[in-house]
């Protein structure tokens, strides 16, 4: 059974997007290509535990196994040595991605305190977004009880609009609720 968040773009928002820009063919409609999380933890120099709880976070939210990334140089003022682990990442597609899209935006995000809508200028210039999320606990899935330690992460969302405009319908149509 297809995830709802993706049978509601197939039903309602590619029409929706093929009038309001004109598109002749169906594939011309904007989609979206896969969904990235980062987790950067530079203090994971020091405490290498704090990488290992963040990636077991990240695996229970994104419900996939996170790959650890790895400084490509040298820092002597961080204290970092090229190929130590500094961070971790996911990258979501398929049935994952709109699952994970679905319950970012009606669960995780409304969770968060004073919450006012996300920024319209974190475009890339080629329809992609990057989501700056705070604190993990906004997603149910984590226990707050064994959190040592509140982490912030990336959500890019990469989309095949060719402008930001249409990156920013799509995501629109999708329920992404931008600041007015």
């Amino acid at each position: 059974m297809p995830p709802r968040l993706l049978k509601q773009y197939r039903e309602e928002i590619v029409p929706k997007l093929r009038e309001q820009f004109g598109y002749s063919n169906v594939h011309e409609v904007p989609t979206l290509d896969k969904v990235v999380v980062n987790v950067g933890l530079g203090e994971a120099t020091s405490n290498p535990k704090l990488l290992e709880t963040a990636m077991e976070e990240l695996a229970v939210i994104t419900g996939q196994k996170p790959s650890m990334r790895r400084a490509k140089k040298s820092v002597s003022n961080f204290r970092l040595r090229e190929g130590q682990a500094i961070g971790a990442t996911v990258t979501l597609r398929g049935a994952r991605k709109w699952e994970f899209i679905e319950r970012l935006l009606n669960v995780a995000l409304p969770r968060v305190r004073d919450f006012s809508g996300v920024s319209t200028r974190a475009f890339d210039g080629r329809g992609n977004y990057t989501l700056g999320v705070r604190d993990q606990t906004i997603f149910p899935e984590v226990d707050y009880d064994k959190v040592e330690r509140v982490t912030g992460m990336n959500v890019t969302m990469v989309t095949t609009a060719k402008t930001d405009a249409e990156g920013r319908a799509l995501l629109t149509e999708l329920g992404v609720p931008f600041r007015t």
